[in-house]
C-alpha cells in the first residue's frame, strides 16, 4: 500500500489516532518465489514456482495472482492444510524506504523434502530465497537448508541463494549466521544478498556499530569498496563461486572466484570454455540506470532475475550485471513488484541504445570505469 505525500517521515504518516488517506492498496504476490520467478516468466524462461501456502483466502488469493501470470505457474506450489499464509504488509511512503509487517506462516514449516528430486531433475538452475524467513531453514545451524540445496546440487542444477535481514530481536536473528553459511555455500554456485544482510549476518558487531553511530539501520550508503572486498573475499573462501551484493539505489556488486575448476563445476549454467575467464576473478559494480522510480517493491528480486537470466543465456559477466540492473530499473518503473518487468529482448535493446546510468555514487578507490560502460572495474588480488 501507499501512504502520505512526498517529502512526508514515516513518524509523520505513523500517528497514533491519525487518519491518513492512502488509496487504494494493492494486493500482489511477494519473495523470492513470486517476484525472482514471475520477473523470469516475463523475461521468457521457462520457470516452476516452489513454495508452500495454507489453504485460507490469502492461500487462495496467492494461487490466483500466480495463474494470471501463466496458468501452470501454480502447480509446483504446495497447499497445507491447518496453516496459514506467509503474507506482509509493505508500506511503501514516497520518499520513504519500505516498511515490512511479515508473518512468516506456513513458510516456518518448509522442508528439504518439499522439493522433490523429480521435481528439480532437469531444470538448469535452482533459485532459492528466504532461508532467514522460514525456521526449518535456519534452525539446527542450518542442517535443513544445507540438505535442500545439497540436493538441488546433486541434480547437476546451477544452484543460486538469496536472503532476507530478520529482525535481530527474533529467533533468525539470533541464529548463527556465519555457521550457517559455512555448511551451505560449499552447494552454492551463486549467492546474491544484499549488502546489509549480509553485513549483519557476517559481522553483527560492525553493523551495530555503524547502526549506531549513524542513528539508522538503511546502511547502503557505507558501503565502499574495501568492505565489499573483504565480505565477498570470505563468502567465496566458505565455497559460492559467483557473489553478488545487492546495493539498492547504488547499484549491483560482484566478485567471482579464481578458480577455473569451481567455475566448471557451477552445474547446467556453468560457462562454456570460451567464455570462461570472462568470469574468472572479477570484481565488478554496476550502477543503476537512470529511470523515474514508481515503487521499489521487489527491486531486489527483479535485480537478480536479471542475473541469473544472464547466467542461464551464457553471458559474459559484464554482460550479465547490466541486464541485473537493467530488469531492477524497468521494475522500479512500476509501484508493484513485477508487472514493469518486459521481455529480455526489450531489455538488451534499451541498454544498447544507450540507456544512461547513474554516477557511482560508492567510495571505490583503486577501482576504474571501464571505456563505453556503466561497470566500475577491480582485479582480484588473487
Amino acid at each position: 500500500m501507499h501512504a502520505g505525500k512526498p517529502g512526508q517521515g514515516i513518524g509523520e504518516l505513523l500517528v497514533p489516532g491519525k487518519l491518513v488517506d492512502i488509496g487504494a492498496a494493492q494486493l500482489s504476490t511477494g519473495g523470492a518465489v513470486s517476484n525472482t520467478g514471475i520477473a523470469l516468466h516475463r523475461l521468457g524462461f521457462s520457470v516452476k514456482l516452489m513454495g508452500k501456502v495454507g489453504n485460507d483466502l490469502f492461500g487462495e488469493a496467492i494461487l490466483s495472482i500466480l495463474k494470471g501470470y501463466g496458468e501452470n505457474l501454480a502447480e509446483g506450489m504446495i497447499v497445507s492444510s491447518g496453516e496459514s499464509s506467509s503474507y506482509t504488509i509493505v508500506i511503501n511512503p514516497p520518499g520513504v524506504d519500505r516498511i515490512f509487517l511479515h508473518c512468516t506462516g506456513a513458510n516456518d514449516t518448509f522442508s528439504a523434502d518439499d522439493v522433490t528430486p523429480e521435481a528439480v531433475a532437469g531444470s538448469k538452475l535452482f533459485h532459492f530465497g528466504y532461508p532467514p524467513l522460514m525456521q526449518r531453514m535456519y534452525e539446527e545451524q542450518g542442517a535443513e537448508l544445507t540438505r535442500l540445496l545439497s540436493g538441488a546440487k546433486a541434480q547437476g542444477a546451477t544452484v543460486s541463494l538469496d536472503l532476507a535481514r530478520p529482525d535481530p530481536d527474533s529467533p533468525a536473528g539470533q541464529a548463527d549466521w556465519k555457521a550457517i553459511l559455512q555448511r551451505a555455500l560449499p552447494y552454492v554456485d551463486v549467492f546474491l544478498p544484499s549488502f546489509e544482510e549480509i553485513l549483519y549476518m557476517l559481522r553483527p558487531e560492525h553493523y551495530r556499530e555503524l547502526s549506531e553511530r549513524h542513528g539508522t539501520a538503511e546502511l547502503l550508503a557505507y558501503a565502499d569498496g574495501p568492505l565489499l572486498n573483504s565480505l565477498s573475499e570470505e563468502l567465496l573462501g566458505m565455497g559460492a563461486a559467483v557473489v553478488g551484493l545487492k546495493l539498492g539505489e547504488h547499484g549491483l556488486y560482484a566478485r567471482t572466484t579464481d578458480s577455473l575448476e569451481r567455475l566448471r563445476g557451477m552445474g547446467a549454467c556453468a560457462q562454456s570454455e570460451e567464455k570462461l575467464e570472462t568470469w574468472q576473478g572479477k570484481e565488478l559494480l554496476a550502477p543503476c540506470f537512470q529511470v523515474e522510480v514508481a515503487g521499489t517493491t521487489g527491486a531486489g528480486d527483479c535485480t537478480i532475475a536479471g542475473f541469473l537470466a544472464g547466467l542461464v543465456k551464457g553471458l559474459t559477466l559484464e554482460e550479465t550485471l547490466l541486464g541485473a540492473v537493467g530488469v531492477g530499473a524497468y521494475n522500479v518503473e512500476r509501484s508493484d513488484a513485477v508487472s514493469g518487468v518486459p521481455g529480455w529482448t526489450e531489455v538488451q535493446t534499451r541498454i544498447a541504445s544507450g540507456w544512461k546510468q547513474r554516477e557511482a555514487s560508492l567510495s571505490l578507490p583503486g577501482w576504474t570505469q571501464e571505456s563505453g560502460r556503466g561497470i566500475w572495474h577491480r582485479r582480484s588480488d588473487g
